[in-house]
């Protein structure tokens, strides 16, 4: 078999580690569900996951005894497809309410209401897609790379799921914008671009977001104290 250019090896392997690194949101991927993006910076979660995050240098978290969590939301509304059900769009924000409520309601009181010394999350998922699963490492070598392309265009190849979040969390008081994340997320691979996507392929990115916001939430309380 005659070797591929060396051009086209180099293409494959930036390709890959493009892959690798794509698991923070691009700012021609936002929404518009935040007001205002430009104070967004590079950052990365409790958990080491790279966000897009702004935080008020003069909040105080320890005045926060209570949240209002909004009912999480699709922004904007998706299109179901044949992977992607209604049904499983709609499992998928009520779960993310349950987790919300699970992980931050086990450090703040959940309140059926904003008000003064409460922290109002408002949380949208802005994508839940799947695309063919770019080139890993070990496959950037020529017999690879002409195996990988076989099984693309036969529609065998594994599809990569991406979930993506935009959160506001304001004073319950007077609505003032305390902190912003926009981050996205993996889910588990799909066998080929016909295997429908369930709530259980997302389940750990959701888990892990409510996850991250309840351990920022301490660590910040316990550091000002």
């Amino acid at each position: 078999m005659k070797p591929l250019p060396r051009a086209t090896l180099l293409c494959a392997a930036l390709l890959a580690l493009a892959a690798c690194s794509s698991n923070r949101v691009d700012p021609s991927q936002y929404s518009g569900f935040l007001k205002d993006y430009s104070r967004l910076k590079p950052a990365e979660s409790i958990s080491g996951a790279p966000v897009m995050r702004w935080v008020d240098p003069g909040l105080d978290a320890s005045q926060y005894r209570q949240v209002f969590i909004e009912p999480s939301q699709f922004y904007p509304k998706p299109q179901p497809t044949a992977v992607i059900s209604e049904q499983t769009l709609q499992a998928i924000t009520r779960y993310f309410n349950e987790a919300l409520r699970r992980e931050l309601g086990s450090v703040l009181t959940l309140v059926q209401a904003p008000g003064p010394g409460t922290i109002v999350v408002r949380p949208a998922i802005t994508a839940v897609s799947t695309h063919t699963e770019g080139l890993k490492p070990y496959e950037v070598i020529p017999i690879a790379l002409v195996a990988a392309a076989v099984n693309t265009a036969a529609g065998g190849r594994d599809q990569a799921t991406d979930v993506a979040v935009e959160a506001a969390f304001l004073d319950g008081g007077n609505q003032k914008v305390l902190a912003q994340v926009v981050r996205k997320g993996s889910g588990k691979d799909l066998e080929n671009d016909t295997q429908q996507l369930t709530l259980d392929d997302v389940k750990p990115v959701l888990d892990g977001w409510a996850s991250d916001m309840r351990r920022s939430f301490v660590a910040l309380r316990d550091k000002q104290h």
